[in-house]
């Protein structure tokens, strides 16, 4: 099976979800079905279904997180030797060459990612230009309004 790079705060927050799921969304739940089962006649007991919806949805989750925490490779960027190198897990300063912009990213797994947070995933189209590259290199990132370049100002191991 296809091993699936996440960083420690990920593996973390999937545990969390996890620990959640099965100690207090399940639970609640299954009283729920319980409670509605005494209300009568299931066919047209719309408070039934709706739990029996709910369960299914939270058995699926459970059943994902757990096949992903299963195939994880966790990478714990702070115990890898400082190098300049943009590698998974590491912030990344960029400037844009164009109108000299400054943003920073985190390469993190595909579920981690949220650029909402500057966390981009590994297999996003600027992760995949950056990685390997060093501090001071230029990279051209294609999107779809053309290229954009950019220059690797900082590689921050955090």
């Amino acid at each position: 099976m296809k091993r699936i790079p996440m960083t420690v705060e990920g593996e973390k927050a999937l545990r969390e979800e996890l620990a959640h799921l099965k100690g207090v969304e399940r639970p609640r739940i299954s009283a729920a079905i319980a409670e509605a089962r005494e209300l009568g006649d299931l066919k047209e007991n719309a408070e039934y279904h709706a739990a029996r919806e709910q369960q299914s949805f939270v058995e699926g989750r459970i059943n994902e997180i757990e096949a992903k925490l299963s195939n994880a490779q966790v990478i714990d960027i702070t115990t890898i030797t400082k190098t300049g190198k943009v590698l998974f897990g590491t912030t990344i300063v960029l400037i844009n060459l164009d109108d000299d912009r400054e943003v920073t990213y985190k390469i993190v797994g595909d579920d981690e990612a949220d650029i909402k947070v500057n966390k981009i995933s590994v297999n996003s189209p600027i992760a995949r230009a950056l990685i390997g590259k060093e501090e001071g290199d230029v990279v051209v990132v294609n999107t779809p309004s053309g290229g954009v370049e950019y220059e690797i100002d900082e590689v921050q191991h955090i």
